[in-house]
């Protein structure tokens, strides 16, 4: 059975932090090349699974492992080498790649929801991460109590 994993856990922050810190001005335009290349890969891997051939799941679920470590996406990264690995031992044993259609179909809600969190910290508007504070009574729009 699958654990749900909260926004907090879908991302390392220092690791995210670090990778932007490292590319600088090119961290954007990086991220934007995961997310063409993830979504291309999430696609290979569903057509993949749908046409039951192991060899074709290994490239992509590689190539998305790889770039969503890069981003601190440890969840992602784990669930992709998952597949990939399912899919080596597939290739090695000249056998269909049944076991993996579990991680396969939770892979797209993952990689989206993973992606929308990234994006949403690489805006420019955010330049530092804050915690999340609950209104205060009385706040704008509120009556004091």
């Amino acid at each position: 059975m699958a654990v749900a994993l909260d926004d907090q856990m879908l991302v390392d922050w220092p690791a995210f932090n670090a990778a932007r810190a490292e590319l600088g001005n090119g961290f954007v335009r990086i991220l934007g090349y995961f997310r063409e290349d993830g979504v291309k890969s999430v696609a290979a891997i569903e057509a993949a699974m749908r046409a039951n051939q192991a060899a074709a799941l290994v490239i992509p679920a590689h190539t998305l492992k790889g770039e969503a470590r890069q981003f601190g996406a440890e969840p992602l990264a784990m669930l992709a080498e998952s597949i990939e690995t399912i899919a080596r031992d597939c290739v090695e044993r000249q056998d269909t790649p049944e076991e993996a259609l579990e991680p396969v179909t939770r892979l797209r809600g993952l990689f989206e929801q993973t992606l929308m969190l990234l994006e949403r910290e690489a805006s420019p508007l955010v330049t530092t991460r804050r915690p999340v504070v609950a209104p205060r009574p009385g706040g704008f729009g509120r009556r004091a109590v």
